[in-house]
């Protein structure tokens, strides 16, 4: 018996697998460090400034916190993905709490109700969104547009929280606060100094503690060394310095939970168009935000997320937290990294973190209530700094990008001096525009061939070529790339004017073209119009699968008008098809090429067997066979065995390459051509197949035979081989050409 494999060294070292449980245990409470202080700051930026106290805005944040924790992965379609307030958030509803609260009548009550229409409209369009699977429509929307539409957020939350870091008095406009440092009050500065320099210097020093928690400690201990100083700090009642007791802004949670529902019954119809515009911007905005955070989490697990699920756990989140009274929220990025970092595999790793909120909510209110609100300021510009996209700058140095650049700023610009709607609008317009302009620089004339230098795969006789030759600057082939639409068309009218008055057949290859929309189909209508008017003519080939999302194509183009039954438009599945027609038009109108075709050939017309003696054609006819295929028939077959050379009497044979179940067309022969010359030279098995295109005669010879009459008449064999190598040469010289062409072109 063979012995047992020898143990690694390391075996009984390993490791044990974590169970997943602990792992999301950990990760949920990581998580919850991270989305805690945030969440509390969050709410105390968008509620304090309604003169309903810091309590109310950082109640608002914890309850958001708990029900996006504990829903969204419940709901969601993102395992690890974690759920709460977020900046987008802070941006949009602050924004429309001032403009709410400025109008006649209005009062901090029924902005209260004003916002949680918001945020159920808002949640009610996410729910929308991923019913209707809008979710990967979203992730389309330009890059410099969520650049400067998040930048222009970062601008917005720093703006805001600038009277919190300074100790403003209520009321006091922002450029007045900052350009009188009289007003400010060093406490509120102390305190938010030390937390954004905590925060800016954590991550550098420790990743075991997440840094908004470092700095969130950090200034509680500095509001605490300040207090031994100062005494009024000491005191939680009024005190401007803190957030102070948590309350709902209507005694008791559920007092305000019912008043805010009775509420919800009596809003007029102004009201409803009123938050419909903040509404639309902030769910697309904490829809973007959701799925650029689960694009992460896809990268760093080799997960796929269910973007539609998604955005429908998110609106039932939301949906919850609007009623309940807490912020709206998205799937974010910083807790959602601690807690795959702290190994959450699951979507309970979520929901962990949501019970985690809640339970400081319920234990340590009273600790919460002492939280400066300097620190929490601090913390919101150490979050608008990483949210601004300082990369952008460098896009202003390169060419390629300055434009992108000039999107954003605009974007940033309007979303700080107008509102974030508006910056929203006016970046996809901008995007719009640019995408216009970058498609209508693009060539859409890939390459155009003449017909003197292209050639279709019909073989011609040396007398048919000359003709083609000669006459080939009649056809050019123009290669079409990219999009056809009201940007493009123009170029192609003018680049393609001198042709549209000289040539007789323009073939437009299309197999390249992505996009054709009505205006471009007018001028090639009208480029039609222009060739019938001389008699010239306007061909299609090879028609794209799909164009315009259209996949049957010329379907499409019927009802584009640009093609239509008995109409003047060609179309050919291939260049060479209608290079073929083309040549065989041309061929036509030559009198004695004419002639000839309407014959017959025999076997003394056939250039290599031409001039031999009576006793030496009767020994060749002795060893040539007459064969008629029918349209269709094959000839024979790639793999078969034989060493025939045939020459065609009348008639058309196609040689094919069978690929992948398909037919792969490698040239075609007519009359007075001949085929099969390797296996008649080699002896080795068909290379392709050859199959009739239409009721074809042929002379056949095989070299066994042949052998036998060349023994007698050496001069007959050598002729027939020096007339077969340099027939082989011309054709390799012509396609030597066309290769060379296509290579320059």
């Amino acid at each position: 018996m063979a012995a047992p494999p020898a143990k690694s060294p390391t075996a009984d070292k390993a490791e044990p697998k974590r169970s997943p449980l602990i792992g999301d245990l950990w990760g949920g409470l990581a998580a919850s460090l991270v989305a805690l202080p945030a969440s509390i700051a969050f709410g105390v930026a968008v509620y304090s400034p309604l003169g309903q106290g810091a309590g109310v805005g950082a109640l608002a944040g914890l309850l958001g916190a708990v029900a996006l924790g504990t829903l969204a992965p419940l709901l969601g379609g993102t395992p690890r993905l974690i759920s709460a307030p977020c900046a987008p958030a802070v941006a949009v509803l602050s924004a429309f709490a001032l403009e709410a609260g400025t109008r006649p009548g209005s009062s901090a009550a029924s902005v209260l109700v004003l916002m949680t229409l918001v945020g159920l409209l808002a949640a009610s369009l996410q729910l929308g969104l991923g019913l209707a699977r809008a979710g990967t429509i979203i992730k389309y929307i330009p890059f410099p547009v969520v650049t400067g539409y998040l930048s222009g957020v970062g601008v917005v939350i720093l703006l805001k929280q600038l009277p919190s870091v300074l100790g403003l008095a209520k009321g006091t406009p922002l450029l007045a606060g900052l350009s009188s440092p009289s007003l400010w009050r060093w406490p509120s500065l102390v305190v938010a100094a030390i937390t954004i320099v905590v925060m800016a210097v954590a991550p550098k020093v420790t990743k075991a503690v997440p840094a908004a928690i470092l700095g969130l400690g950090s200034g509680v201990v500095a509001y605490a060394a300040l207090s031994f100083a100062l005494p009024e700090l000491r005191t939680l009642e009024s005190n401007p310095y803190v957030i102070g007791p948590l309350t709902s802004g209507g005694g008791s949670f559920f007092d305000a939970f019912r008043t805010r529902i009775e509420s919800l019954g009596v809003l007029r119809l102004p009201d409803l168009a009123s938050v419909l515009g903040p509404a639309t911007t902030l769910a697309v905005v904490l829809s973007l935000d959701t799925l650029k955070t689960c694009v992460v989490v896809d990268a760093m697990t080799g997960s796929r997320h269910d973007s539609n699920r998604e955005l429908f756990g998110q609106g039932i989140a939301n949906a919850t937290s609007a009623i309940i009274g807490g912020m709206p929220g998205a799937g974010t990025s910083g807790p959602t990294l601690v807690n795959i970092a702290s190994g959450g595999e699951t979507r309970r790793s979520g929901i962990i973190e949501g019970g985690a909120v809640l339970f400081a909510y319920v234990a340590l209110a009273g600790v919460v209530a002492w939280a400066p609100i300097a620190a929490l300021g601090g913390i919101l510009v150490v979050v608008a700094y990483k949210m601004f996209d300082w990369g952008v700058f460098a896009w202003a140095r390169r060419s390629s990008t300055a434009l992108d650049f000039v999107v954003v700023l605009v974007v940033i610009g309007v979303a700080v001096g107008v509102d974030l709607i508006s910056a929203s609008a006016v970046g996809v317009l901008l995007s719009i525009l640019l995408f216009i302009r970058n498609e209508s620089r693009g060539a859409v004339i890939r390459r155009k061939l003449y017909g003197d230098k292209v050639f279709s795969k019909r073989r011609r006789l040396p007398n048919e070529l000359e003709v083609l030759t000669r006459r080939g600057g009649e056809t050019v082939v123009v290669e079409l790339q990219g999009s056809l639409f009201f940007g493009t068309t123009d170029q192609l009218r003018t680049v393609l004017q001198q042709d549209l008055e000289e040539r007789r057949t323009i073939i437009l290859d299309l197999r390249r073209v992505d996009a054709l929309d009505l205006t471009a189909a007018h001028i090639l209508e009208q480029m039609q119009a222009q060739l019938a008017r001389r008699d010239a003519r306007l061909v299609f080939c090879n028609l794209p699968r799909a164009l315009s999302g259209h996949t049957d194509v010329p379907a499409y183009l019927r009802e584009l008008g640009l093609i239509h039954d008995g109409g003047p438009a060609e179309i050919f599945e291939s260049v060479s098809d209608a290079l073929a027609a083309v040549e065989d038009l041309v061929l036509s109108e030559e009198e004695d090429l004419v002639a000839a075709s309407e014959r017959e050939i025999g076997v003394f017309d056939l250039g290599m067997f031409a001039g031999r003696k009576k006793e030496t054609m009767e020994d060749l006819l002795s060893c040539i066979v007459e064969r008629t295929v029918g349209a269709g028939e094959h000839v024979f077959d790639k793999g078969d065995a034989g060493d025939e050379i045939f020459f065609i009497r009348s008639g058309t044979v196609r040689i094919s390459l069978p690929i992948d179940g398909k037919q792969i067309h490698v040239a075609s022969f007519g009359k007075g051509d001949f085929f099969g010359e390797i296996a008649f030279l080699d002896g080795g098995a068909r290379s392709a197949d050859a199959i009739a295109e239409c009721p074809t005669k042929l002379f056949v010879v095989s070299r066994k035979e042949f052998d036998r009459v060349a023994t007698a008449h050496p001069r007959l064999g050598q002729s027939v081989f020096s007339s077969l190598a340099r027939a082989l040469a011309l054709r390799l010289r012509h396609a030597d050409a066309e290769i060379s062409t296509l290579e320059e072109a």
